[in-house]
């Protein structure tokens, strides 16, 4: 280990502010526009019920598309020019996609002229996230303290989670407060532009952090040859979508609850914030036990508990089908799904070479969340109505979680930090 890094100092919390809270916000737009789909459904999209729900799933959908290009080209950026410029422009065109949304006239004022806006800004949304997670995470890691890496990549994901508490207590907040005819309406716009108003003081932040890419050395464990990196971007794929399906799986639970399920909204909300508490926690313990017992052995456990469990979980919920079992289901999958996902996710960052790291992370990761966060919502939705049973989700949770498992394996884990 270099001197130099070795007496590296630790992260200000106005640094560590502006790239977690920047990562937060702009996932505070993906996760909200999942949590309202009926709403913004109704709202955007023409057809029954059913129709203008999966129209506006596929929507959710379109902005997976974008993420590759995103990542490619943000990531690039992010590797020549450095993790700052390319954190502040991604997060510019979240700015500009989320207050697009929020102010799209509804299908009843301009017609067809309405979904092909929400396309348009769904792209835009995709683009920059796509962008946004290669150069975060590759600034947390490279600023970091070697022996805390573990735990500062765990804000990256807990920042997301965060989004997620915040999302769940606007949408619980509107839907108490509310009519079903006022949500529809004007509601899910006043959570969009929520996360629109907090832009500008993001940007600010991100303004003023410093550069990480001159300083970035090389992982004892990363990628050398070829070979070795054809087998960890592999690994690397199957970990974020086993991780994805999983995570966009909990995150359709408002959806599930209310459609399927057929549950009030405000339980559904709720759930909601479970799933992002539970997450927040999950992220920064399992990050914790990461730099003290390794990534691997932190993680098999809980995926391999989670293997077995999701079907019973799914089973029971929906033979009770109560507020208090939606929200102890929603617990149990969120933790066992966040610690064994946040250390397989560091494991495949560290195995990645500096000189490539934002770039080769946000199109491995983007192209994992295209194929399948992208399709996974729309996928359980359509796996409901074709099965005719409320645990196609689990099943489909539990073969992502076998091909997660087999990623993590797959990698040789550094040594670890002391």
């Amino acid at each position: 280990m270099p001197a130099e890094e070795g007496m590296r100092p630790a992260l200000s919390g106005r640094q560590i502010a502006a790239v977690v809270a920047g990562n937060g916000l702009e996932f505070y737009d993906f996760i909200t526009y999942s949590f309202f789909a009926v709403q913004i459904g109704r709202a955007l999209f023409p057809g029954d019920a059913a129709s203008s729900l999966m129209l506006s799933l596929a929507t959710f959908g379109v902005g997976f598309v974008s993420r590759p290009l995103g990542g490619l080209v943000i990531g690039r950026l992010a590797d020549r020019r450095g993790r700052k410029p390319a954190m502040i422009l991604s997060f510019t065109l979240m700015g500009v996609a989320i207050t697009g949304l929020a102010l799209t006239p509804s299908y009843a004022m301009i017609g067809m002229a309405a979904p092909v806006l929400a396309v348009l800004f769904r792209l835009i949304q995709g683009f920059a996230l796509g962008g946004e997670v290669g150069p975060n995470a590759a600034f947390l890691l490279e600023a970091a303290p070697p022996h805390r890496r573990g735990l500062y990549l765990s804000m990256h994901a807990a920042s997301a989670d965060a989004s997620a508490v915040m999302a769940g207590l606007i949408g619980f907040g509107l839907s108490a407060a509310l009519s079903p005819d006022q949500l529809d309406a004007w509601g899910w716009r006043v959570a969009f532009l929520i996360g629109a108003s907090i832009v500008p003081f993001g940007l600010a932040l991100r303004r003023g952090l410093g550069e990480t890419l001159s300083d970035a050395a090389e992982e004892p464990g990363a990628a050398r040859g070829q070979r070795a990196f054809t087998i960890v971007a592999a690994a690397g794929l199957m970990i974020i979508g086993a991780a994805t399906i999983s995570n966009y799986t909990l995150d359709y639970i408002a959806t599930y609850a209310q459609d399927t399920l057929h549950m009030a909204t405000t339980s559904a909300f709720a759930a909601v914030i479970i799933f992002g508490l539970c997450g927040v926690v999950g992220d920064l313990a399992s990050g914790w036990l990461a730099d003290r017992f390794g990534r691997k052995r932190v993680l098999v456990l809980p995926w391999l508990a989670l293997f077995v469990l999701v079907v019973p979980t799914f089973q029971w919920l929906s033979a009770l089908r109560t507020p208090a079992a939606l929200l102890i289901a929603t617990a149990l999958l969120t933790l066992l799904h966040i610690f064994g996902s946040t250390p397989a996710l560091l494991l495949f960052i560290e195995a990645l070479p500096a000189r490539i790291r934002a770039g080769a992370l946000g199109i491995v990761y983007a192209v994992a969340i295209a194929l399948f966060g992208g399709t996974t919502q729309l996928a359980v939705k359509a796996l409901i109505e074709w099965t005719k049973s409320p645990l196609a989700p689990a099943w489909y949770m539990m073969a992502a979680i076998l091909v997660g498992l087999t990623g993590a394996l797959l990698i040789r884990e550094p040594p670890r930090r002391q």
